[in-house]
């Protein structure tokens, strides 16, 4: 199976943090849910994707191309969908328009059309007076009009109301029906990747935990709910994280199965939230440091 995006061994520092040996890919055809929490390296990462940053060592290539010789091609093929406004704010979208199409070969004239009228949003207006809802749409707009292959969204539904997070979900999911296009879709917000992820790729300190298909994370992770009495130093080492009351222990496993062996009904076994999992990994890592 094709990936769009491969990360090798990619390491960068900053003053206090750094990506670690960070080695990640994506499939075409397919939508990946980019997860972590505040500060864990989710942006650095996208801006390395992108070229706007580049790495100390390892290698970073889209496409299967490296940017060094293939810039202009990687970038002809990518449309970009970021939380903050990247227009000229006394411009319309008419007027962006005519600045952005020359970059593009496969610039779409009828399919800008087409977005704008299926977004209702208005040619004419200084995209200053545009709704958060509307930028969105108009950025979405413009990624998509040059036939974009990969769209990269960086916190897409951040201050989005819900009516309006769901309707950009189900036009996600129209747009990935012909299977030829990828999308990359950095989020906190990770009940959104409940309607339309097809692989979770979960980071956190600048270390990449997991890619897994999302129907997996449903089969090997979960929430054990039991008495304080069950945990030993064996059985706790079966746990990611444990949070100990004195009514008992509230824990995430990585293993399913195992742990249904191991304390069969003696213990509640729940299916965790993707935030339970970001939540618990942080305070396994907090506990080891």
């Amino acid at each position: 199976m094709e990936n769009v995006i491969e990360l090798q061994h990619v390491q960068k520092s900053f003053d206090g943090f750094q990506l670690k040996d960070l080695s990640l890919s994506v499939k075409k055809g397919f939508v990946t849910g980019f997860i972590g929490g505040n500060g864990v390296g989710k942006s650095t990462t996208i801006k390395l994707i992108m070229n706007l940053l580049q790495p100390e060592s390892g290698t970073v290539s889209i496409f299967g191309l490296n940017y060094k010789e293939h810039e202009k091609e990687i970038k002809q093929r990518i449309g970009f969908v970021f939380d903050e406004n990247v227009f000229y704010e006394n411009l319309t979208l008419a007027e962006m328009k005519k600045i952005i199409k020359p970059s593009y070969k496969n610039w779409d004239d009828n399919l800008f059309a087409q977005f704008v009228k299926t977004f209702e949003l208005p040619l004419n207006k200084k995209i200053k007076s545009f709704s958060k809802g509307m930028m969105m749409k108009a950025s979405l707009t413009i990624a998509l009009s040059h036939h974009a292959e990969l769209i990269i969204m960086d916190e897409p539904t951040s201050g989005l109301d819900p009516i309006f997070r769901r309707e950009l979900l189900d036009i996600l999911h129209n747009l990935m029906q012909d299977g030829e296009k990828t999308i990359f879709f950095s989020t906190h917000i990770t009940t959104d990747l409940d309607r339309i992820a097809d692989y979770i790729t979960f980071i956190h300190k600048g270390e990449h935990m997991f890619t897994k298909e999302f129907y997996k994370i449903e089969e090997e992770f979960a929430i054990v709910k039991g008495g304080i009495e069950l945990l030993d130093r064996d059985t706790e080492q079966e746990f990611v994280s444990i949070r100990k009351s004195n009514h008992g222990f509230e824990a995430l496993t990585a293993n399913k199965g195992r742990i249904e062996n191991i304390f069969g009904e003696m213990v509640l076994v729940e299916k965790p939230t993707l935030e339970d999992i970001m939540f618990y990994t942080k305070k396994g890592a907090e506990q080891y440091v």
